[in-house]
């Protein structure tokens, strides 16, 4: 059978985002200021976990000691079949970026208050991404106010549909 060849390889290994799991309490407890795309380091059996989307970003943070961005908070659950070379959940994992990167987040964090978290997690080319974030935590008046605007526009939409 010569002649045609065909493409075998999968949407992800050919450049495309595979979505792992979203941090869903991100955008509602804190005011996102800036992104960035992280690498991380991880064992085996905890890939394999990702790829079942066994994920919780709970108390996710990003904590900065001796010039490395670490991965704090996250749980990646058990891999059932990893037998004796399994991994510890809630294990600090080591973020790749650039020095320029963790110097820039590690000063802002330090001189205005912030905090880094993770936004959500992916697979880009068969790596596991995660997207971090610069934000700003939300006060309790900020979050009803969200709240209402987000019913004053659920109400509009609604009345334009009725038009």
């Amino acid at each position: 059978m010569a002649g045609k060849a065909r493409n075998t390889m999968s949407k992800t290994s050919q450049g495309g985002e595979k979505p792992i799991a979203p941090n869903k309490n991100a955008r509602r407890l804190y005011e996102l200021l800036e992104t960035l795309e992280a690498g991380l380091s991880l064992t085996g059996s905890e890939v394999k976990s990702l790829r079942a989307g066994k994920v919780s970003f709970k108390d996710g943070y990003v904590r900065f000691s001796d010039g490395e961005a670490w991965l704090v908070g996250v749980h990646i659950a058990e891999y059932e079949n990893a037998g004796y070379s399994g991994h510890e959940p809630e294990r600090p994992r080591k973020l790749l970026l650039h020095q320029a990167e963790i110097r820039h987040l590690r000063t802002k964090v330090e001189q205005k208050g912030l905090t880094v978290i993770p936004v959500r997690m992916y697979f880009k080319n068969g790596r596991v991404k995660l997207e971090i974030a610069l934000a700003r935590g939300k006060k309790v008046h900020d979050r009803r106010d969200d709240l209402k605007a987000r019913d004053i526009d659920r109400e509009t939409a609604r009345e334009l549909v009725k038009y």
